[in-house]
């Protein structure tokens, strides 16, 4: 605790965590706005609710498969604070557009055929700003840290970016479209003032010419970096687990309507405790490995994570809706006998998944030398976008082949078993890598 607090307190470290919270929370008020909008508002079909759901965060995601190299090869031969600058000055004008769709979708003027593609070009927009950001957060961390300070940093780094989500889900599910619309442009102005004092970081080595075909490039820079096998498994386990959230988050919104026949709000709820635990969970894990970089408790975290998902399971098909008119509002929901263990159960699913991801994360960011560390970050977004991407695509199949909502939950609860599996991998791996090193 003493290290996250004087982190907290350093240059080196507070104008980058404060960037990249404010763009966590852009991405999660735009974002949740938008989806609350479309199923609340828009949409009275279980399929098209779940349908836009998953459009919306396949969206989102395909710009981390189709630009990652790109991202990597510039985050390892430029200044990365400068392109910090760049990437946070573009958030404004991208959010200007979403904040017109959404503005328009709050008149209701040309929904269909204006607001909606506004919002969703916008949200497609600051999927390639993640992009372009997302090696850097974590790859500039071991050029600013001591050795001793990066598992820390990634901590605060990951419960950082939930708490915003947990900001951006609280405030999109609460206020009205109209105030998300100018929401959305005054945080991309604050973040792109933060973005500006984050100290420089030139390349750690000498640069190299860049490769702008993006299919050549994001091929061999995956396979240049998996070549190390521990750092193959720690790719492939964090793939898993994206992908597992991606299923429940796109789940959430409508199951939270047509299974629980809750109110927006209610959905909402359920983002923040998922944020609430992700936080949680980042911030245990550093206090039980006590700063060191290990996966040792990533096969039992993830594995925990799976039960609490057959839990949640569990209560959503044993749910009674209530006896009033129209969707049960937050009040009423949180006074339903079952709904404590469905938050608990959601909460252990989240507290779990934060404590098997950070050391992951931690683990990509010093076992490979620092010159190449974003390009290391960079083919782990490829990877793990496209693990997100196939788990919209499994979500979209599943609800276009009938099965209901609260069975799909079983397919995360399996996939979380593959986590497990690539995890006790990975620990076998890094203690056999210790045992010859000594």
């Amino acid at each position: 605790m003493t290290t996250t607090t004087q982190l907290l307190r350093q240059r080196r470290f507070l104008p980058l965590f404060v960037t990249q919270l404010l763009g966590a929370f852009n991405d999660n008020l735009f974002k949740n706005a938008m989806v609350l909008f479309a199923v609340y508002s828009l949409y009275n079909s279980e399929s098209q609710e779940a349908a836009f759901s998953g459009i919306a965060s396949a969206l989102f995601v395909i710009p981390f498969v189709t630009l990652s190299a790109l991202s990597g090869q510039l985050a390892d031969s430029r200044d990365k604070a400068a392109i910090i600058r760049i990437v946070k000055a573009c958030e404004i004008g991208i959010m200007v557009v979403g904040g017109i769709g959404l503005a328009l979708a709050w008149k209701n003027l040309a929904v269909e055929t204006v607001a909606i593609p506004l919002m969703l070009l916008a949200l497609f927009a600051m999927g390639v700003h993640s992009t372009f950001f997302g090696p850097i957060k974590y790859a500039i961390l071991p050029q600013h840290l001591l050795p001793g300070e990066v598992l820390a940093g990634t901590g605060l780094v990951e419960a950082g970016t939930y708490i915003a989500i947990l900001a951006g889900t609280i405030l999109a599910g609460w206020i009205p479209v109209e105030w998300a619309a100018v929401g959305v442009v005054l945080t991309a102005v604050i973040g792109w003032f933060a973005g500006r004092q984050v100290p420089p970081a030139p390349p750690m080595a000498e640069p190299q010419p860049i490769d702008y075909n993006i299919l050549r490039s994001s091929i061999t820079l995956i396979r240049n970096t998996t070549d190390d096998r521990r750092v193959a498994l720690a790719i492939g386990a964090i793939s898993f687990f994206w992908a597992v959230g991606t299923i429940l988050f796109i789940q959430f919104p409508p199951l939270a309507k047509n299974v629980l026949h809750a109110s927006k709000e209610v959905a909402s709820l359920f983002l923040v405790i998922f944020s609430i635990g992700i936080a949680i969970g980042s911030m245990s894990i550093n206090a039980l490995l006590k700063g060191q970089v290990s996966a040792r408790f990533a096969p039992p975290s993830v594995m925990v994570m799976g039960l609490f998902v057959v839990a949640f399971w569990f209560v959503c098909s044993s749910w009674t809706p209530h006896a009033g008119e129209g969707l049960m509002q937050l009040g009423a929901f949180v006074r339903h006998p079952m709904a404590v263990w469905l938050l608990l159960a959601l909460l252990g699913i989240a507290i779990a998944g934060g404590m098997f991801v950070v050391p992951l994360y931690a683990f990509l960011t010093t076992f490979v030398p620092p010159s190449q560390t974003a390009r290391t970050i960079a083919a782990n977004n490829i990877v793990n976008s496209g693990a997100m991407v196939v788990g919209a695509l499994v979500s979209l199949a599943l609800s276009h082949a009938g099965i209901p909502l609260a069975d799909q939950l079983l397919v995360s609860a399996g996939m979380s078993v593959i986590s497990a599996l690539l995890g006790l991998r990975l620990y076998s791996a890094e203690r056999a890598a210790a045992a010859s090193a000594a």
